[in-house]
């Protein structure tokens, strides 16, 4: 009998089973790598390699599986073409993870006799296949899926129909019986003719996050997020077709993720957020003009508007893990929403990242255009960050790019003054919130650092004497430190 998440009502269409079949199967494997984490902390050290490298599959299988369930909202249309292929992986996955966790459960042997036997056995049944690997497999179909999800140009249908051939054989050497047929549509070659153009002019929102972190300062007294609704169940939200994914964060280990998009209808962003309750996905979408948002402590809260209750009410509360992610969700919220035609006013303190400190801020002429240039200190972590905002007009106050100060900023060739008015700086890496903008023409230089150009000789003057002087300060305090006699 072919094994499937929990029961759910008949009536409901069996594209939604299987993807309400993906977030039960991702907290099964959520709980199943917490499992092999302790095994692997009772074991010696000899062990510890196989453990770990089949842990951070089977999370990547919860990621991925999520990811499928949330990125379907935004594609119902396509989610046909992966019906099959879904009744192929998630019964093969839920029989890989019970079968783990039945050999660590079982008590009458020993923590290392349960890990031998779980993969000399699981390896041997899958043809010579080791453990991790089956679920690397796993994985690169469950990426092949995606990326046929969102129309990819990435997309390989050879290398998914490969990948399928080898979980059949997995599945018939596991004693699992064949799919039964689904009413979803199979994916033919000449339907993958269609055009997977890339668009030369991608919206920045999709760049922000896949851009690596230059540093990452930890935030304290962190929380479980939270979402709060309202919520539908999947498939009863309206998303018009051809939306634009901009991008997709998670929190808590994908207990939450935040899915943004461009409407195709209005070319406005909304904030689709889903949580799970009773192993059901769940889902809530606002535009970005009817939330406001603002920080308290290590969270953003995004807050929407009752109109039944005729008052202000949490629609969210994320916690972030660093100051850097942080700065960057609170940036592009407010710049996503300043640029929405239907925004009638962002507030003034929107704008200002709280427990922000303002140490310089001076006019600059940037690619062209009047920009504020402002320094932060974030209060509670110490992180500097540079912040260009829009001087003048509809969009004043709008972030334009921010760059974080890092341990770079401690060398003297870090940042040089060109001439009275441009200042250059090395090692520094902008995220920028508008498509106008070309930082490029502000790198016209043999050394590629970034150009500065102050409006006023007196604003270079003072840029570069705030981090001379913190130099100076932190070379006194290590100075201080080593004078220090030992105790």
């Amino acid at each position: 009998m072919e094994l499937a998440p929990p029961p759910v009502p008949m009536n409901i269409p069996v594209e939604t089973q299987l993807l309400i079949g993906c977030c039960y199967e991702a907290d099964q494997a959520e709980i199943v790598s917490r499992s092999l984490d302790q095994l692997r902390a009772a074991l010696p050290e000899s062990f510890h390699g196989h453990l770990i490298a089949l842990a951070e599959e089977i999370r990547n299988s919860a990621r991925l599986l999520r990811s499928l369930a949330d990125r379907s909202q935004m594609h119902i249309t396509r989610v046909p073409f992966m019906t099959n292929y879904l009744n192929v992986v998630l019964p093969c996955l839920s029989r890989s993870l019970k079968d783990i966790k039945g050999y660590y459960e079982d008590k009458t042997v020993s923590r290392e006799m349960r890990w031998r036997r779980m993969y000399n056995k699981m390896t041997d049944e899958a043809g010579g296949l080791p453990l991790p690997q089956r679920f690397v497999l796993y994985n690169h179909f469950l990426v092949l899926l995606k990326q046929l999800l969102v129309r990819s140009p990435n997309f390989d249908l050879n290398a998914l129909e490969t990948l399928r051939s080898r979980i059949m054989r997995l599945r018939e050497q596991r004693g699992l019986p064949l799919p039964a047929a689904q009413p979803g549509t199979l994916v033919r070659q000449n339907l993958m003719q269609l055009a997977f153009v890339q668009d030369p002019n991608a919206h920045w929102a999709e760049q922000i996050f896949s851009l690596p972190l230059p540093s990452r300062t930890g935030l304290k007294h962190l929380k479980a997020s939270r979402a709060f609704g309202p919520f539908q169940p999947w498939g009863h939200l309206t998303i018009p077709q051809d939306s634009k994914v901009l991008f997709r964060r998670t929190f808590d280990n994908d207990a939450i993720s935040i899915l943004v998009f461009l409407s195709s209808v209005d070319q406005c962003p909304y904030f689709l957020i889903r949580t799970i309750q009773n192993n059901t996905p769940w889902y809530s979408m606002f535009g970005a003009h009817e939330l406001v948002i603002e920080r308290e402590g290590s969270a953003l809260q995004l807050k929407r508007w009752s109109k039944t209750e005729q008052c202000s009410k949490l629609w969210a509360v994320l916690y972030f893990l660093t100051w850097e992610e942080m700065v960057l969700f609170y940036c592009t919220f407010v710049a996503l929403k300043a640029r929405n035609l239907l925004t009638l006013q962002v507030h003034p303190h929107e704008f200002q990242l709280r427990r922000e400190k303002r140490l310089f801020q001076a006019q600059i002429i940037d690619d062209s255009y009047k920009h504020s240039l402002i320094v932060y200190e974030d209060m509670p972590t110490r992180g500097l960050r540079l912040h260009a905002a829009v001087w003048e007009g509809e969009l004043r106050q709008c972030p334009v790019w921010t760059a974080f100060v890092t341990h770079q900023s401690k060398t003297p060739s870090w940042l040089s003054r060109r001439s009275r008015h441009r200042v250059w700086l090395k090692d520094v890496q902008l995220y920028v919130f508008c498509n106008t903008y070309r930082q490029e023409n502000m790198r016209q230089n043999k050394l590629g650092a970034f150009e500065v150009q102050f409006e006023r000789e007196e604003a270079a003057k003072r840029f570069k004497e705030l981090f001379i002087s913190r130099l100076s300060d932190s070379e006194s305090s290590s100075e201080n430190e080593a004078a220090e006699p030992s105790t």
